[in-house]
């Protein structure tokens, strides 16, 4: 069951608003400005008060002119962003000159910029904006003007730190930005993968729920339909009656009348087929699993489905999302397997069991505790489908979104899923998928009391 999608989730960075960086400088400037004022006239310590300001000006006039120029609900390229972000750098890189360097405290928001692209732009974007702000850091932290002092004029000069503690500072900054970076990136990325990998589930789900809609709607076509057919069978007897027997449109009134016919039938038929009484929305464990086993049947892989001989076999609602997601699982096992898939079904009074088995080589032992995520790791996408396997519609090689899917719907159905390599001397790899009885099976409920949608 191959996924298809229309719209470009697989482009994962959307960029930033406009208005959340205009706002994010907007906060910045205020703490600057606050910060010079406060050393300036509360502290007494000796500014280059106008060309911080100055500094501080050119970004509230940047601010300005892009609040002017663009609408803040425009979302920026990648591009654009990273041109934004490596100002706000060079910005603070400036103010840091003026005030000491790395002796000043305030040299820890280097880490912002960097920490804002690891969370919405790409690593490409994120590396750079680490290196522009690691190199800035070793600029101002070898030519700056003094740190402000209190008296600093009768002292000759402020507090002189060592250099070899100027790198240290350094040395930890540099080393933040690329734990810190790295680190929100790779939250930032499992959100992103999450986030697309439910936004498939849904698709799938949806495409799913319109094809099981085609039965209602077909009956209530059929009611409308009725009505109109009844009126041409009545019109063309009655035609038939005042025509002479041999009229050269006796036939075709005939005709009609005999097609009217039929299309009341097959109407009759549809208008039985109400919801939750068509002949396949309720099943039995067996006729479901032949269901999900028999498109993968043309593919060279003998695929077998057994159930228990016990009496009393769940009888289990026709649900979308139920039978995508067995139907991936076995496709899965079908990929891998040398020759054999098994589908075997098993019940008690409080639990239904279902395993596919498949003798192919089995799952990567580093891989088990990841299946059912929405990605693997680039590593584990070429380990994950067997040599010679096919390739996604994407050209990439099992990246774990339809194992994904289908354990999200199975899950949502109540199931537990559990994956495990088939114990020695044998090979293969097995998927158990296990319900509470009572989530399931329908046998004991009229047709379409309680049964899922």
């Amino acid at each position: 069951m191959p996924l298809s999608l229309d719209h470009p989730i697989g482009e994962r960075f959307f960029g930033l608003r406009l208005d959340t960086l205009i706002r994010l400088r907007w906060l910045a400037i205020s703490g600057q400005t606050a910060a010079i004022v406060v050393v300036q006239w509360l502290l007494g310590f000796t500014v280059p008060i106008g060309a911080c300001l100055a500094v501080v000006a050119l970004s509230a006039w940047l601010n300005l002119a892009l609040r002017l120029r663009s609408p803040g609900a425009r979302r920026l390229s990648n591009t654009e962003a990273t041109w934004l972000l490596a100002y706000d750098i060079l910005q603070l890189a400036a103010l840091l000159f003026l005030t000491g360097g790395l002796a000043n405290p305030f040299a820890v928001l280097f880490l912002a910029p960097v920490l804002i692209s690891a969370t919405a732009l790409s690593p490409r974007s994120t590396l750079l904006l680490g290196l522009l702000a690691g190199g800035l850091a070793a600029l101002v932290g070898l030519w700056q003007m003094p740190l402000p002092w209190r008296h600093s004029e009768a002292l000759g000069a402020g507090p002189l730190l060592p250099p070899l503690y100027l790198a240290a500072i350094w040395s930890a900054l540099a080393v933040a930005i690329a734990f810190i970076g790295s680190h929100a990136w790779r939250v930032a990325e499992e959100t992103r993968e999450l986030s697309e990998a439910l936004a498939a589930t849904e698709l799938v789900l949806a495409r799913e729920q319109h094809l099981s809609a085609l039965d209602g709607l077909a009956a209530a076509a059929a009611h409308e339909l009725g009505t109109p057919l009844a009126t041409i069978t009545v019109v063309a007897k009655e035609l038939a009656r005042g025509l002479a027997p041999d009229s050269p449109i006796a036939d075709d009134i005939r005709l009609l009348g005999e097609q009217s016919e039929r299309c009341r039938a097959i109407l009759r038929r549809l208008t039985t087929l109400d919801a939750g009484e068509a002949p396949f929305d309720r099943m039995k464990v067996t006729h479901l699993l032949e269901d999900v086993a028999s498109p993968h049947r043309n593919f060279g892989i003998e695929v077998d489905v057994t159930t228990a001989t016990r009496i009393g076999e769940p009888v289990i609602a026709r649900n979308p999302g139920l039978i995508y997601g067995l139907g991936n699982i076995v496709e899965n096992a079908v990929d891998f397997a040398a020759g054999r898939v098994e589908i075997a079904a098993n019940w008690t009074d409080r639990d239904l069991v279902v395993t596919v088995t498949d003798d192919g080589p089995g799952f990567p032992a580093e891989l088990i505790d990841s299946i059912g995520a929405p990605y693997l790791t680039s590593r584990g996408r070429h380990r994950w489908r067997r040599e010679g396997a096919g390739e996604g519609e994407d050209g990439e090689q099992g990246l774990g979104l339809g194992l994904f899917i289908a354990k999200t719907l199975l899950e949502r159905s109540g199931a537990e899923l559990a994956y495990v390599n088939v114990p020695a001397p044998r090979h293969g790899a097995r998927v158990t998928v296990r319900w509470p009885r009572r989530l399931v099976d329908i046998s004991d409920r009229e047709p379409g009391e309680g049964e899922p949608k």
